[in-house]
């Protein structure tokens, strides 16, 4: 058995090894092509400055486009999630369910109706295959409206009556959310956590199939030394243009993505915050994050606790892996790029308190990667439109284009940025056009490349918006402006053209004017500055609303635009679901 583990442990030593020899290979070749094609005419002050605001969005690229080619060849050979995880290989009989599991469901605000027919669904589906008396349903409320908190009470109570003898159903509101969701899953592990050998932990609008479930259970069953088991999570069908476009884009790249990555990080794997099992005690006993100390903007709780957690785990000795699988469950994506924007500011804001946890002493130093990696997808950001306005600025005081990029090198080195930045995309789709059942699924050829067109011009108006976003956010920082914790509107809704300006004219500002100052300039220049970065500032607002309109998103779904496998055949739990919704 030593053996065994001694080679399994050298193994995963080895690949590590061998991505990061590509990564920092491909960070150089990117780092030379860019050198070459800033010295068209000598190297100045401000090439050097491009080249090194350049080198902070380069570990991204790199890292993204091998978890892609990794993940593409695991996805055309063999059982990825029997190779990833060996406790994962399916079995020949149905798995006993002999540990106790909490089913967590954390709440702020929310309408009880969702999550009251997600619940529902899940435990009706466990009860049908005879496991419901090894679960017991926990709401954990943080609402602090008066109205809200008396129909969760009336719904959850309710709920509880209906299941009242064959599936034990606990709600509990605390009057104050101290440390956010961390604090709410830390007072749940306090007063109950003993009771239960694992915990499913699902956010307001998680939505988890009963197979799906038992799947985590048995795998963790199987596996005493797994802590933390993540599922891959995908986007719920949505009648929303805005989300329906994003989430089939990360439908496109999150599957490869996550296989490759998992194939190095193995056994320090990532935690998302939801739709993933937990071992009780370990999680109890370790992964407490306590307040940042000090009066700082990002002192006090930590918001993105997820990664955090999944370290402390891993740094106790219990494994944290991801099940690539699409099966498993969903969640409900932001119906409005505002809506999209202010999620995001929050994971910002936390994802920079890792910063105060990259020391932490006992950390693996995968782990400690991980915290950085997060980081640096942020940082990346403001390090895109420094490049942008930079070059704007060089290029409007040259004469011409050659002085200041060397067409041959500059070509050579966009098309290797394209190519690493879409290389998730990429991937899966040779996977979809490789397999029949994947492309019928997707809607057939046709509607699948409508999909992926349609939704490539969306991410590349998109990007650039979140970049700004980001970029706004570092500078509001010195002067104390913190996203915080605001309660998320889920339903489909419209965006007024007055609302759209009002948040999003920062973004149209800026992209106008670039596009201006290459106009006049070099309007040669112009439409690839559009494609590449200033379009989507200059038309954020527009496209905030005309992607919350219903109507839009309604053709969309009519035609197939965006179509995922679970809209050609719906699964008989989201059928199920979807019965209580009209019935509501």
């Amino acid at each position: 058995m030593r053996r065994m583990q001694s080679l399994i442990a050298s193994s995963v030593r080895s690949r590590r090894i061998v991505f990061a020899a590509l990564v920092a290979v491909s960070i150089a070749t990117l780092m030379i092509l860019a050198a070459r094609a800033l010295s068209a005419d000598g190297f100045g002050p401000g090439d050097l400055a491009l080249l090194l605001l350049f080198s902070l969005t380069t570990p991204w690229l790199a890292v993204g486009f091998w978890n892609s080619v990794i993940g593409l060849v695991l996805m055309r050979f063999g059982d990825t999630s029997a190779f990833l995880i060996p406790e994962a290989a399916r079995q020949p009989e149905p798995t006993v369910i002999a540990a106790s599991t909490a089913i967590v469901m954390c709440v702020r605000n929310e309408k009880p109706d969702r999550v009251l027919r997600n619940l529902d669904t899940m435990m009706g589906d466990l009860d049908a295959e005879g496991w419901a008396e090894r679960f017991h349903v926990y709401i954990l409320s943080d609402t602090d409206r008066s109205d809200v908190a008396a129909a969760e009470q009336q719904a959850f109570e309710g709920l509880a009556c209906k299941w009242a003898g064959r599936f034990g159903v606990t709600y509990r509101r605390r009057e104050v959310n101290t440390g956010f969701k961390a604090g709410n899953i830390r007072d749940f592990l306090e007063r109950w956590g003993d009771r239960h050998d694992f915990m499913v932990t699902l956010d307001a609008d998680s939505f988890m199939t009963a197979a799906g479930i038992l799947r985590l259970v048995g795998i963790m069953q199987r596996a005493p030394r797994l802590g933390i088991l993540q599922s891959l999570v995908i986007g719920m069908p949505t009648t929303s243009a805005f989300a329906r476009l994003f989430q089939f884009g990360m439908r496109l790249g999150l599957r490869s993505w996550t296989i490759g990555s998992a194939w190095w990080q193995a056994d320090c794997g990532p935690y998302w915050g939801h739709n993933a099992i937990l071992r009780v005690a370990p999680f109890k006993a370790h992964c407490a994050i306590p307040p940042l100390a000090g009066k700082g903007i990002l002192s006090g709780d930590v918001l993105s606790h997820d990664q955090i957690e999944a370290a402390l785990m891993r740094r106790a000795g219990y494994h944290v892996r991801v099940l690539p699988e699409e099966d498993l469950g969903w969640e409900e994506n932001p119906p409005t790029l505002i809506e999209f924007l202010l999620r995001d500011q929050r994971w910002l804001q936390g994802t920079l308190q890792y910063l105060f946890f990259l020391g932490l002493p006992g950390l693996k130093l995968v782990s400690r990667i991980q915290l950085l990696f997060a980081m640096l997808m942020f940082i990346g950001s403001p390090a895109w439109i420094g490049l942008w306005l930079l070059a704007t600025a060089m290029l409007a005081t040259q004469v011409g284009a050659p002085s200041v990029i060397d067409a041959d090198y500059g070509a050579a080195w966009l098309a290797l940025v394209l190519t690493m930045w879409f290389a998730p995309r990429i991937a899966t789709i040779v996977d979809v056009l490789c397999d029949p059942v994947l492309r019928r699924g997707f809607g057939g050829p046709l509607r699948f490349a409508a999909g992926v067109v349609s939704e490539t011009i969306f991410w590349l108006l998109l990007s650039p918006i979140m970049w700004v976003c980001h970029t706004l956010f570092f500078l509001g920082l010195p002067i104390g402006r913190v996203a915080g914790w605001r309660v998320q509107q889920r339903d489909d809704h419209s965006i007024g053209w007055a609302t759209a300006f009002t948040r999003l004219w920062p973004q149209m500002l800026l992209g106008v004017l670039g596009l201006a100052v290459v106009a006049f300039t070099h309007p040669a220049a112009l439409p690839y500055v559009f494609i590449l970065v200033a379009g989507g500032p200059a038309l954020a607002v527009p496209l905030c609303v005309v992607t919350s309109w219903p109507g839009v998103g309604l053709a969309l779904q009519r035609i197939g635009i965006g179509r995922l496998p679970e809209e050609t055949e719906r699964p008989a739990a989201l059928s199920r679901r979807a019965f209580l919704a009209a019935a509501d």
